[in-house]
């Protein structure tokens, strides 16, 4: 797996799409650290990629979330509705701005 800083992204935008084709991904990254990833897909495989990419990071969220609270202490069923409907109350307002 090649590994591209955003300057060569921006610079030599059709070198590094040739080279996610030729070698099937890339790494983006932006102040050395990991930023995206870049993947070859067909037109034929471009929504399976897109609905496992998707899992794979739910799964991970939801992994870090598990760690989180493990490390914090369980909630109770109460604290989870308050969470949920503060979650959602900020969103609401989010939306309406």
């Amino acid at each position: 797996m090649k590994f591209y800083s955003i300057g060569d992204l921006r610079n030599e935008t059709s070198n590094v799409c040739e080279d996610v084709r030729r070698e099937g991904e890339a790494v983006v990254m932006d102040g050395g650290k990991p930023t995206f990833l870049m993947f070859n897909v067909s037109e034929d495989s471009f929504e399976t990629i897109l609905r496992a990419v998707r899992l794979a990071k739910a799964t991970v969220a939801f992994n870090e979330m598990r760690a989180i609270a493990a490390e914090n202490g369980y909630m109770t069923d109460e604290e989870i509705e308050e969470e949920i409907a503060a979650a959602r109350k900020e969103r609401r307002a989010g939306k309406e701005s």
